[in-house]
This record gives C-alpha cells, structure tokens and sequence, in this order.
C-alpha cells in the first residue's frame, strides 16, 4: 500500500477547495449586493436576476468544488466512484494511518496504555454470609458488616 498521497489526488482536492471558496464567496455577495441596494428599485428585474443566477452560480460551484474535494482527499475508489474494495483500502490507506495515530495522542494524552501488559490481577474474598465479594484485605463485610 502506497503511504503517500499522489499529486492528482493533492490538485483535485486543492482545486475542489478553491471551488468551494470561490462559490462561497459568490454566494455571499448576493446578500453584500442586496443590503448595498436596500430601498434602490432601479432595475429591480435585472438586479433579481443577477443576484439570483450568483446565488445559484455559488451553490452549484459549493457543491461541485465539495465532490471534486472528496474524491482528491479520498480517491476514486475511496470516495466510491469506483468499487473496488482494495483500491479503495489503498486510497484511504493514509487517513487511515493519520486517525489512528490521533487515537494514539489521545489516549496518551489521557495516560491510557491498550494491551502491551497485563492487568494486576485482584484478590476478592466472598462473604460467607450475603455473598458479597469484598476486596483482599477486608476485615468486614461492605454489604452486611459481619466479620470475614
């Protein structure tokens, strides 16, 4: 498996970002245009059709530049354009990699430590009375006081 992300893949995701940067910023402008000519009805047709053919314009740029994004940061198989299970194992191979090293920072983080030893094992005396389990060196039941 390939541990490196090839250059197609890094232009179709960073020209998938611009796209969506790029609509974003056209669809936003419909709404800069409309508070600059609050109140102006000059041309109120053509400006409707402007701001309406932007708004539409960025949202379909958003949506295109969000599947070309997609499919450069997963690949063809790993976004499922393509089904073949073992391309896309090879595609997502590095997100793999990348999220399981998070989890490792996390859970070093937090000082826990998954396999590698084994557990300290715990001696537990059983009350002869309630049956409760009470820990090793327990002189009295924690459930029903008597002595053990």
């Amino acid at each position: 498996m390939t541990r490196q992300i090839s250059e197609g893949r890094k232009g179709a995701f960073y020209a998938g970002t611009a796209l969506m940067i790029f609509g974003g910023l056209l669809f936003a402008s419909v709404f800069v245009s409309g508070i600059a000519n609050f109140g102006n009805f000059e041309n109120f047709h053509g400006n409707a059709r402007s701001m309406a053919a932007r708004a539409f314009g960025g949202m379909a740029l958003m949506m295109v530049g969000g599947i070309i994004h997609g499919i450069g940061a997963r690949g063809l198989a790993g976004s499922g354009v393509i089904l073949d299970p073992e391309q896309a194992r090879e595609d997502l191979e590095p997100y793999s990699r990348m999220t399981g090293g998070m989890i490792k920072d996390t859970l070093d983080e937090a000082d826990i430590h998954l396999g590698g030893s084994t557990p300290e094992r715990v001696v537990m005396i059983k009350c002869p009375h309630c049956s409760k389990l009470n820990e090793e060196d327990s002189k009295f039941c924690q459930e029903c006081g008597r002595p053990l």
